[in-house]
């Protein structure tokens, strides 16, 4: 894979098990450029190490006075100087395309999983920790792919240098083989301390940015509340607190880095004077001197490349292991026995949607919603509500009882959740606007059927286009302003009339809407409804309200009450005979349900009042004059008057 090619046609199935897991995993797709960046490296440190070798002998031949040889010699100095010329451009080309593909191919693996999970995501996983996740921790996992090849390149040619010696000069080659392992091997017993550290410093840091994503999100709030100053302060805390564990963390890598220094140097000190004794004694030439030293001078450059794969790997480590619980995560209906990671097919087949129609319908509740129909739902409880809507798209986020939803008696938890989010379209109570032009915003996946400028028009968009047009001067349709992240330059009702509009154009066979409206005021709301209505006449619309202006306009309204669907009808013969719906959409206090109770329509008391026994006799008291119930119910009303 070049970089030219991507993004991936698809990145595969990732193995989430475990963080070196996932590592390995990386690395075994991309086996073609780690061996293509293995040899663009042999040939690169295998240039450096002939150089000693050269020097070696050029020396030893002004020695002799032989100047064939000096001449071989040069020649074969300039071919090494060319393979490392060669080898190392190309070994870097190989590498930083090894990281950037490494990199893309997780943030692809990322991005499918966050539109898999959708809102789910940041649920279970904080919203810091994703930040953290596809930002910094792609790039170290990146880093560490990159350097395997390097690695593996640098600890071979130090193998074979020492091979060489050995058989090149085998008295100083005993003290070069045996003191290169234990110069590799000697920060070992610190890495353990160090990635700890590391880990610190990157758990404070993600709480540093989920503090800051949450401070900026709510600016507007805090702003209103003068809060601005607290979060500041709990921000500079956690900055301090990254800074102490990142000044931590660097003393433990910098004395790893000064130990990869002074021991090297202690080893050349030991060949030096071990060599110049050889040298006094006439067991070696000079020539050999010289060659030992420069080999042992050149391989510490290969053995910098120890120290880098233990940083990479202690960093990547914590990084890939928390891409791992993200890519782990799995809606409820995608769990099965099989472990995470397994091989399977990441591109079901999709079925055709127009083949999805009929009654939605949720055996949890009870909840039938006709086709065709404009259905209202009202909840006492809006997470109630919010877990409802999702139900009702197929495959849920958050695993729950129960049966799946059908939609003209297919289980959508069974369709493709591409082929599902395409029959159901589910609007939650906070939808995200994604930064761009208005025009990227509504550039959504649709039947074609509903252009851009009938749903505005439905949405009650005309106020936010002006407010747009104005915001933009230099803009010559508003149309192209461009809109900030999240919508957080737009109101609240703003922001939810744009969404709507978004949803609207999508056109979808059963659109879902949970409390579209709830930062609208009343004169815009009962437009919406009359647009709404109108734009979808004859396309099956579910929307979870408790708004007496959407309720009135819903051709059905149906009570959830406890998790199941408790009384059908329209708004207004369910305000009149139904106590708990009018206790939800009326905010009816229990005082004015008593009064309720007693009371008929026209202020009288009712007939009924006094609940006949189920035998059909009357209480005891039943018998009270009629004018004495009159007066005492007056009564508990001015009471209650005076109460509130």
């Amino acid at each position: 894979m070049q970089i030219q090619d991507l993004p991936y046609p698809d990145p595969g199935v990732p193995d989430a098990r475990s963080g070196p897991r996932f590592l390995w995993w990386l690395g075994r797709n991309q086996l073609g450029g780690q061996l293509k960046a293995l040899a663009w490296g042999l040939l690169h440190f295998a240039s450096v190490s002939a150089l000693p070798f050269c020097v070696g002998l050029a020396v030893q031949a002004v020695v002799d006075r032989s100047g064939t040889r000096l001449a071989l010699t040069g020649g074969l100095l300039v071919l090494a100087c060319a393979g490392n010329a060669l080898g190392d451009t190309f070994l870097h080309r190989a590498a930083v395309t090894n990281w950037i593909t490494a990199a893309a191919r997780v943030q692809q693996l990322l991005a499918r999983k966050a539109a898999q999970l959708g809102s789910a995501l940041t649920r279970r996983v904080a919203a810091g920790e994703v930040v953290a996740v596809s930002t910094g921790d792609v790039e170290k996992i990146g880093w560490f792919v990159e350097a395997v090849s390097r690695f593996t390149a640098a600890a071979v040619t130090i193998v074979l240098v020492c091979v060489s010696l050995l058989f090149y000069q085998p008295a100083l080659g005993v003290v070069v083989a045996a003191g290169l392992p234990a110069l590799a091997l000697a920060v070992l017993p610190l890495l353990p301390r160090a990635t700890r550290r590391a880990d610190l410093q990157r758990e404070k840091a993600g709480r540093a940015t989920e503090l800051a994503s949450d401070t900026v999100a709510g600016l507007r709030v805090l702003r209103g509340i003068g809060g601005e100053e607290l979060f500041l302060d709990r921000y500079r805390r956690a900055s301090q607190e990254v800074r102490h564990a990142a000044v931590r963390s660097a003393r433990m890598w910098s004395l790893i880095s000064a130990i990869q220094v002074l021991l090297p140097g202690l080893l050349l000190i030991a060949v030096v004077w071990y060599g110049v004794h050889l040298a006094r004694t006439g067991r070696i030439t000079v020539g050999e001197l010289v060659t030992v030293y420069s080999s042992v001078m050149v391989l510490t450059y290969p053995l910098r490349h120890f120290e880098e794969i233990a940083m990479a790997y202690s960093f990547s480590r914590p990084s890939a292991g928390r891409a791992a619980r993200v890519l782990s995560l799995e809606r409820s209906s995608e769990v099965s026995s099989s472990p995470v990671g397994a091989e399977v097919s990441s591109s079901p087949a999709r079925a055709p949607v127009s083949a999805l129609s009929g009654d939605l319908y949720d055996p949890v509740t009870g909840l039938r919603v006709p086709a065709g129909l404009l259905t209202a739902v009202v909840c006492g409880d809006p997470d109630a509500a919010g877990r409802l809507a999702d139900r009702l798209g197929g495959h849920p986020a958050e695993p729950g009882p129960g049966a799946s939803v059908l939609l003209g008696g297919v289980p959508l938890d069974e369709l493709p959740l591409d082929t599902a989010r395409a029959a159901v379209l589910v609007q939650d109570k906070d939808p995200v606007l994604l930064s761009g032009s208005l025009r990227d915003l509504l550039d959504v996946p649709s039947s074609g059927d509903v252009r851009a400028d009938e749903a505005l028009a439905a949405a009650q968009c005309a106020d936010v286009l002006d407010a747009l047009a104005q915001a933009s001067p230099v803009a010559g349709d508003p149309m192209d302003v461009r809109i900030t992240e999240r919508g957080r330059s737009l109101s609240g009702g703003q922001r939810q009339r744009l969404a709507l509009a978004r949803s609207l154009i999508t056109d979808p066979e059963v659109l879902v809407l949970d409390e579209p409206t709830s930062a609208v005021d009343s004169h815009t709301e009962a437009r919406i409804a009359e647009g709404l209505r109108a734009l979808r006449t004859g396309r099956t619309t579910v929307v979870l309200t408790s708004s007496p202006l959407l309720l009135d306009r819903a051709d059905r309204v149906v009570l959830v009450h406890e998790g199941t669907a408790a009384a059908v009808g329209v708004h207004r013969d369910l305000v009149r005979t139904e106590p708990r719906y009018r206790a939800v959409v009326t905010r009816e206090t229990d005082e004015e349900r008593a009064v309720h109770e007693v009371l008929a329509s026209d202020g009288t008391p009712r007939r009924d009042a006094r609940h006949p026994l189920a035998d059909g006799s009357a209480p005891r008291d039943a018998a009270r004059d009629p004018l004495e119930d009159e007066a005492a119910l007056r009564g508990a009303l001015e009471e209650i008057e005076e109460t509130a």
